[in-house]
């Protein structure tokens, strides 16, 4: 049950959505949201082809936002005319009965707005010699843009110039869209970044480099107004080391170091978080319980060295059996666990035979011969994924007790 003060925002005329910052999850929409985005997931607004923002998770904005931090993000838009940009401010917000919350409103800055605020920021011709030499001597990457002009980069400081790897005129004959790997799409962002009065967080972009390559940026830019032209000021924080380790450690989060499959945190999280909800698991699917028969005699025979490489030649077999879709996940020890969306029965005791008949076969790899033995369940009507996982590991302590080797259903 929603608070009622939320209803209060379906009289606004500004659309309005409001956000669990944890689970990402989308509370409510106010009517003009609604008529906005109409179907649309959160996931495709905030990381459309015209989107950008400061953090990819949510949670990471809450101490920002708790100190009241300036925080804007770009949306994209699927409209009958075309992708459109939206700019979107974020504010913490508490309400009866929810853990807070994050409201996301559609902006609408007044040109007036950005206009005093240039004007403010504008340099007079005496000053203009400081700002050169601040310029160019900053070791920040700096870019002057002219919006007006399709983006082009009217000026670029020494640290901009060795970062992009390109000579001075080559880079005041560019357009930002050139260097910005979204190309001509990032010109509805870069307007709207133009109108804001700046103070907000950095947003995240990928740029291409002279030599092709492309690396990961953070740019803050904000309006500028010089001999009486409106600017933006561009300044680029290169991010690419940090993006690295956080897929490093991103990717050591959900798989197994060992063998590459995922891992049980990640069977969970695909299966009772708010990811389930986009599998197409339903009521139709199988789940194979795989286990290594005397897995703890190989160890002890010929080593656990041998008894890992037992394990990643089988996760091998594993990934040879299976489909496109499917989930394999290392269980732990030496058990695995498939998932197998839109699955019969029939089907799944096939794969699970593929595989059995697999590592029957499996030679030339310097390996102890091993066996495995399978257990096989078809997901039931209102089965929690606990009630499924004890009747296929029920299937495989059977499969054991009559001999190994074998696969059997549930």
């Amino acid at each position: 049950m929603l608070p009622a003060e939320l209803s209060a925002y379906h009289h606004l005329t500004t659309p309005l959505w409001v956000v669990d910052p944890l689970d990402e999850r989308l509370i409510f929409a106010n009517h003009a949201a609604q008529a906005l985005t109409g179907e649309s997931s959160l996931s495709a607004l905030r990381f459309g082809p015209l989107s950008a923002c400061a953090q990819t998770r949510l949670s990471l904005y809450l101490n920002d936002l708790q100190h009241q931090h300036e925080i804007v993000e770009i949306w994209t838009l699927a409209t009958p005319a075309g992708e459109l940009a939206l700019r979107c401010r974020l504010t913490l917000a508490t309400f009866p009965g929810l853990a807070p919350v994050i409201l996301f409103e559609g902006a609408n800055i007044p040109h007036a707005a950005t206009e005093n605020y240039a004007r403010s920021a504008s340099y007079k011709s005496g000053r203009h010699n400081f700002y050169q030499r601040f310029f160019m001597t900053t070791t920040a990457p700096m870019l002057l843009i002219d919006t007006a002009r399709d983006g082009l980069i009217v000026d670029a400081n020494l640290a901009a110039l060795r970062f992009y790897g390109y000579r001075r005129e080559e880079m005041c004959q560019k357009h930002t869209w050139e260097i910005n790997t979204l190309g001509r799409q990032v010109l509805p962002v870069m307007a709207e970044i133009a109108r804001l009065p700046g103070g907000h967080k950095p947003l995240y972009f990928v740029h291409q480099m002279a030599d092709g390559s492309t690396r990961h940026v953070q740019t803050y830019a904000g309006p500028i107004v010089i001999d009486g032209d409106r600017l933006m000021l561009c300044i680029i924080h290169d991010i690419t080391e940090q993006k690295r380790l956080e897929q490093e450690l991103e990717y050591a989060a959900l798989r197994d170091s060992l063998t590459g499959l995922l891992n049980r945190r990640q069977f969970y999280a695909l299966t009772e978080g708010q990811a389930s909800r986009h599998l197409p698991l339903k009521n139709d699917y199988c789940l194979l319980l795989v286990d290594t028969d005397n897995f703890k005699a190989i160890n002890d025979n010929h080593g656990h060295l041998k008894g890992d490489e037992v394990l990643v030649q089988l996760s091998r077999i594993l990934e040879s059996c299976s489909r496109s879709g499917d989930f394999i996940f290392r269980w732990g020890g030496e058990e695995f666990v498939l998932l197998l969306p839109h699955t019969a029965l029939d089907t799944g005791l096939e794969i699970a035979e593929c595989i059995r008949d697999g590592v029957t076969k499996l030679s030339g790899y310097g390996l102890p011969g091993f066996t495995v033995s399978i257990g096989v369940a078809y997901h039931q009507a209102q089965e929690t994924i606990d009630e499924l996982f004890k009747r296929v590991d029920k299937a495989l302590y059977q499969a054991k007790h009559d001999g190994r080797n074998r696969v059997l259903a549930a």
